[in-house]
């Protein structure tokens, strides 16, 4: 069901879920969770949207988490919608969290979401040197060999818009892990200029599908 990516010598299972699997570390990367977003837009006054995104969010990181049995995990950013929301994560969700962190080494990378530093335990960096790959939140065009989110990548496949991860031989993006996260089609400007053009889109899903990047 994933997708196995040989990457800078390593390889990196892409998970139907948009997570990514590197056995060799036993770590499982996850980006753009946005905890709380629901919370978040009712607090700022948009749309009302059913609260049950955090939970099942918890839930799909809580099987991948399972299945893959990793012991180490980075969030590459804007794992909660802002500030506000890690700080007000209802208790359930808490604790549901502690356990999923506990005996695992967590990484936080700070995001544009949620830039200060939260009170909920593990490590908190700006970014991430690991093997020959640097895990951040954004893509710098001018660095190889990157993993990152930011963009919440989507790309086309039959009249159907899906999450996406987007690799070339520089970088590799996650898509959105997390519910009512909406998505940058991977034609846009930014994502084209970003990626070469022999880039891959693998869709999340059922399983994982590896396309040519639509431009």
């Amino acid at each position: 069901m994933d997708h196995t990516l040989f990457f800078h010598g390593e390889s990196l299972y892409l998970r139907p879920t948009g997570a990514l699997h590197w056995p060799a570390r036993h770590l499982l990367v996850v980006s753009d969770l946005h905890l709380g977003k629901s919370e978040r837009l009712a607090r700022r006054g948009g749309s009302l949207l059913p609260p049950y995104e955090t939970q099942a969010t918890l839930e799909k990181l809580d099987r991948d988490l399972d299945t893959t049995r990793a012991t180490s995990v980075i969030c590459l950013g804007d794992s909660f919608d802002d500030t506000a929301s890690a700080e007000g994560i209802d208790d359930h969700s808490r604790l549901w969290l502690a356990r999923l962190m506990a005996g695992r080494d967590w990484t936080w990378i700070t995001g544009n979401h949620d830039p200060g530093p939260i009170e909920i335990g593990g490590t908190h960096r700006d970014e991430v040197t690991l093997g020959p790959f640097t895990f951040r939140h954004i893509a710098d065009p001018q660095k190889t060999a990157e993993i990152s989110g930011h963009y919440h990548p989507k790309a086309r496949l039959a009249g159907q818009s899906r999450p996406c991860f987007l690799a070339d031989a520089k970088r590799l993006i996650l898509p959105a892990y997390g519910l009512y996260t909406g998505g940058l089609r991977s034609h846009e400007p930014v994502l084209t200029t970003l990626m070469a053009k022999d880039a891959l889109a693998i869709l999340t899903g059922p399983r994982a599908l590896a396309i040519p990047m639509p431009r």
